[in-house]
């Protein structure tokens, strides 16, 4: 009999989750609300204790055919004619388990890698629970953390190599605010998971059924960031055929631009969005996030600072844009420079989801997990990379985040995974200036709010727009360095945008000056590393 694993409950009896609330209770409730699988876990009581407790959440489950999973346990499943166990890495040993419970047992198998994955499907599991994906206060070792990205690397070996469909549901940190996003990012490409594992989202919740129901919901949708690629265009000349449109609309639409970015920048952002069309505010208050994120416009996360305060205020106002499918760019300053930035972005990684990510070539291979990156400082140093691996690191990211990333240096490399371009335009002006690459993401988030259709598209559209300025602006006769040539870029921005306003949705004069070209690359393979941390339930 197929089962359906879209929300497999985890029991957990301790007061600092349970609280003073009767277990089978909460399982009643959280069957009612829709849980669809019920594990008893229980780490402390003795067995005669355990089967008293296991026949009562049986007695519940069995009234509406919900399956009851004893974890570790094969005694206890025994006593009560249970479906089946969980076991875990340390556990009985599958074989051993099938042999006692017989053919017609559950056996599921907690896996944080591909090989134990691959181990446990040949010994004959039924289901996978792969994590955690976060920290836990149900467990608190960290040694095993995977994230989205270690469950899509899982999801995406055993998709190659499994002789059979084996069910699969994410566990560790789970609950309302991230399992979209979890169930998003770990999606690989022909095989994404059956359901998730919960605890505390339930167990610890006022209201079991309501939370069973909320998070029923949630894993049964798409997310709100979520839009379906529609009319994606690869051939360049195509695609510069469409930059005018793009820009067109953010004149018309004059969508809001929040940036979260520091004091020396926001004046100049706030310039460089008003050049352009936007609507721009400053606001750095992630407890206004969703009133703003209502209004339609895109977020920029530009981690300046990284004080509790700020990276608190950072996920508060992506996690508000996020809900409501408003667009989010992030640009982690500096990520390589010292251990604080590094953590702080992985917990903005692990807790938020981005349209586009934006950086340098030291930032990106933080992203993707390289802890051996150090900066000196957000500038970005000279790279001897080729243009193969700088295109590669910004291909392989996009893959993993299911996003647009943005590789900047001398040359820009652009990747929404299935298609890799670089951008030669820009003025080294831009890069003796403070702010440039933060306005250069205003842009973005522009365009983005723009043009939904396509976010590559318009990233582009707004890559191009900004460093062509920056071209037109170098030569006017009074720029004689980077102070005059700031007024001059605002200027060549503004003129840019009204040029793209003219002309319509066909082609510009402007854009003979764009220097893109696409990037054919090797097939991906599967990453070693999720690149992400840690994240509380």
């Amino acid at each position: 009999m197929a089962l359906d694993y879209t929300l497999y409950l985890v029991t957990d009896s301790t007061p600092a989750v349970l609280g003073e609330k009767k277990l089978e209770d909460v399982v009643q409730a959280a069957v009612d609300g829709g849980a669809t699988i019920v594990q008893y876990r229980e780490k402390h009581s003795e067995t005669a204790d355990m089967i008293k407790t296991a026949e009562s959440l049986h007695a519940v489950c069995q009234k509406s055919n919900t399956p009851l999973i004893i974890n570790d346990r094969v005694d206890v499943a025994l006593a009560i004619k249970a479906q089946g166990v969980h076991l875990g890495q340390t556990d009985m040993n599958i074989v051993v388990a099938r042999q006692m419970l017989g053919p017609e047992a559950i056996i599921g198998v907690t896996v944080s890698s591909l090989e134990e994955a691959m181990t446990a499907m040949k010994a004959g599991a039924d289901y996978l629970g792969i994590g955690k994906v976060y920290a836990t206060p149900t467990k608190a070792d960290t040694k095993s953390i995977i994230g989205p990205a270690g469950v899509r690397d899982i999801l995406e070996g055993i998709s190659l190599f499994e002789s059979r469909k084996i069910p699969t549901v994410a566990i560790g940190g789970l609950n309302a605010k991230n399992i979209q996003r979890v169930m998003f990012k770990s999606q690989a490409k022909s095989k994404g998971l059956d359901g998730v594992a919960v605890v505390s989202a339930i167990v610890a919740a006022d209201d079991a059924k309501t939370a069973a129901q909320d998070l029923r919901g949630l894993v049964k949708k798409s997310p709100a960031f979520f839009k379906e690629p529609v009319n994606q265009i690869k051939e360049v000349n195509e695609l510069l055929g469409r930059v005018n449109a793009v820009i067109r609309e953010v004149g018309l639409q004059k969508p809001l631009c929040h940036n979260m970015t520091n004091l020396v920048v926001q004046n100049f952002a706030a310039n460089v969005a008003l050049a352009i069309g936007s609507s721009p505010i400053m606001a750095n208050n992630g407890d206004e996030a969703s009133e703003l994120a209502a209004l339609g416009g895109s977020l920029v996360v530009n981690m300046g600072s990284v004080t509790p305060e700020a990276i608190m205020n950072y996920e508060r106002a992506a996690q508000a844009y996020n809900s409501c499918g408003g667009p989010v760019l992030f640009d982690p300053v500096g990520a390589g420079a010292t251990k604080l930035r590094r953590d702080a972005v992985r917990r903005m990684m692990a807790n938020c989801y981005f349209e586009v990510l934006k950086g340098n070539e030291n930032e990106i291979r933080v992203l993707l997990g390289d802890v051996s990156t150090q900066q000196k400082g957000v500038d970005s140093s000279a790279s001897a990379s080729s243009e193969l691996v700088k295109a590669t690191l910004a291909r392989d990211l996009a893959a993993r985040e299911r996003c647009v990333v943005v590789l900047t240096g001398e040359i820009d490399y652009l990747s929404d995974s299935t298609r890799t371009y670089a951008v030669e335009n820009g003025h080294p002006y831009l890069s003796h200036i403070t702010g440039t690459g933060c306005t250069l993401g205003t842009t973005i988030a522009a365009c983005l709010a723009a043009h939904r259709e396509d976010k590559l598209l318009a990233t582009l559209s707004a890559m191009l727009m900004f460093e062509i300025a920056s071209e037109r602006a170098s030569i006017r006769l009074d720029v004689k360095g980077p102070g005059t040539f700031v007024p001059a870029f605002i200027d060549e921005l503004f003129g840019v945008a009204q040029l793209a306003k003219q002309s319509g949705d066909g082609w510009s004069s402007w854009l003979a000056s764009a220097k893109v070209k696409e990037i054919k690359l090797p097939t991906r393979t599967i990453s070693s590393g999720s690149g992400e941390g840690l994240a509380n339930e």
